[in-house]
């Protein structure tokens, strides 16, 4: 699949950390992003007064004309787990057999482009992911870095290179979504025992984290 392709990105659930940055890198591509949230966060604030849509409510007359006319091939409908399965505007799209994507399978297309570096471990993703991105730009080497949180250095989650061919991003293992990145490089930091609602126990853990090293 070509990202490159669509026109349209909407994104449910668009306030995340993880999210706003994929909605900040589409718009930077000039592409027409909006989204729904159901919190006006300040994060969310922000990516409005960058040019991105966003409503609060999910009755399905707030999606934008421009999203309910655009075609399948036109627009790619990115959303996070943490939606509600009642939510009708996800439901809206699932109802007209729209494909949705979660965020971790967008970052593994995004990654197939990049020489990636992909952080993962139970802690210090966010942290390792900035101080990477920050060391990198100071010797002159542009970076694309999607960070779990909102670097003080730079004001952002989403750092941007004019050229250069380096993508950092945080491996998540949270419903084993790092197995959809494509790295060049894996920093691990510590592998130990959490997301038991996902894994049955740490030999589950340890077994995925082999299977994304393999990668």
């Amino acid at each position: 699949m070509n990202i490159d392709l669509y026109k349209h990105i909407y994104l449910i659930g668009v306030g995340g950390i993880g999210m706003s940055a994929l909605a900040r890198y589409f718009n930077a591509q000039g592409k027409e992003v909006c989204g729904y949230d159901k919190i006006q966060s300040d994060l969310c604030h922000e990516l409005e007064s960058e040019g991105i849509k966003i409503h609060y409510n999910d009755a399905i007359e707030n999606i934008p004309q421009c999203i309910q006319e655009a075609t399948y091939n036109e627009i790619l409908i990115i959303y996070t787990p943490a939606i509600s399965e009642e939510n009708r505007v996800l439901n809206y799209f699932k109802d007209k057999a729209f494909k949705l994507y979660k965020r971790a399978e967008v970052l593994g297309m995004i990654s197939k482009e990049f020489f990636t570096i992909a952080v993962a471990g139970t802690h210090g993703k966010t942290t390792t992911s900035t101080m990477l991105a920050h060391i990198l730009q100071k010797a002159g080497k542009e970076t694309t870095a999607f960070l779990g949180g909102i670097s003080r250095n730079y004001k952002t989650n989403l750092l941007l290179a004019d050229k250069g061919n380096i993508l950092i991003v945080e491996a998540d293992e949270y419903g084993r979504g790092f197995l959809n990145l494509h790295p060049h490089i894996i920093v691990i930091t510590n592998v130990e025992v959490d997301h038991l609602d996902i894994y049955k126990d740490l030999a589950d853990i340890q077994d995925t984290f082999g299977r994304f090293v393999e990668k």
